[in-house]
């Protein structure tokens, strides 16, 4: 490959090594990042499984039901500052659903759900 078409082979060897510096500072930092939104989740949403949780959202029709229970688009139900006020109360509340409606879902489902609303209208951190 030519010399003028070779992304890095041209450059001199010191900044060879520099560039190598910014690619591997830029890697560490995006890691750091990532570590730290994950921090971020509380403990007990860690590891759900967000696409799930979304797919159950959609396959049980929960905005629906809400909707119907609090009208407009449901959204008024969750109301970070009302009584769910913990990570654990969100997640009992998701189970509330389950058993009242007969979902059928498993512990891991619930967590699933649970976590997808916590991204999306709760926010609780660890």
């Amino acid at each position: 490959m030519p010399r003028h078409i070779s992304s890095v082979g041209w450059l001199t060897p010191v900044r060879r090594v520099m560039h190598q510096i910014q690619r591997a500072t830029l890697a560490s930092c995006a890691g750091l990042a990532a570590g730290l939104a994950q921090a971020e989740v509380p403990a007990i949403f860690r590891d759900a499984d967000l696409a799930a949780g979304e797919q159950l959202i959609r396959q049980h029709r929960c905005a629906q039901c809400h909707a119907e229970k609090v009208g407009g688009d449901g959204s008024a139900i969750y109301r970070p500052l009302g009584r769910i006020n913990t990570p654990g109360l969100l997640r009992g509340m998701v189970e509330q659903c389950n058993s009242a409606l007969n979902l059928q879902m498993w512990p891991e489902e619930v967590t699933a759900v649970a976590a997808v609303l916590n991204r999306d209208h709760y926010r609780f951190r660890d």
